[in-house]
């Protein structure tokens, strides 16, 4: 296998915001919105090459959220599939690891949710809507 798993660093935000900006009808994120200032989570890389990444907040609870994945828009090796599943599974183990018991994901996109069912992960199949509101 030639794809590693590894926690991110201050260097990935050299290309984690062109990602966001090159996917349609997506922005990136405020790092100050993501855990540990956008270094809380973990990237699949191949010889290098980083290819998705996602993040991972704790909670205070035995549950954590994990949010935020995104992918290198212009790799096209067939092995995406798999990086999607060694990032899942990656952090399926940091957290369990960490003394967590449950693991929540909200997404929209069919390939995803797919994913997470064939690794065990129950869907709720209703509708359900993301809000947020900026307070200061």
């Amino acid at each position: 296998m030639e794809l590693n798993i590894r926690r991110l660093t201050e260097n990935d935000w050299s290309f984690l915001p062109k990602w966001w900006e090159q996917w349609p009808k997506w922005k990136t994120p405020s790092r100050d919105a993501l855990p540990d200032n956008g270094l809380g989570g973990l990237i699949v890389e191949k010889k290098g090459k980083p290819i998705i990444a996602g993040f991972i907040y704790t909670t205070n609870s035995k549950g954590v959220w994990f949010e935020w994945l995104i992918s290198d828009p212009q790799y096209r090796d067939n092995d995406r599939q798999e990086a999607l599943e060694l990032l899942i599974k990656g952090a399926e183990n940091v957290c369990k690891s960490q003394g967590y018991k449950y693991i929540l994901f909200i997404g929209r996109h069919s390939n995803l949710i797919n994913t997470f069912k064939s690794l065990g992960w129950s869907a709720d199949e209703s509708p359900s809507y993301e809000l947020i509101k900026i307070i200061n």
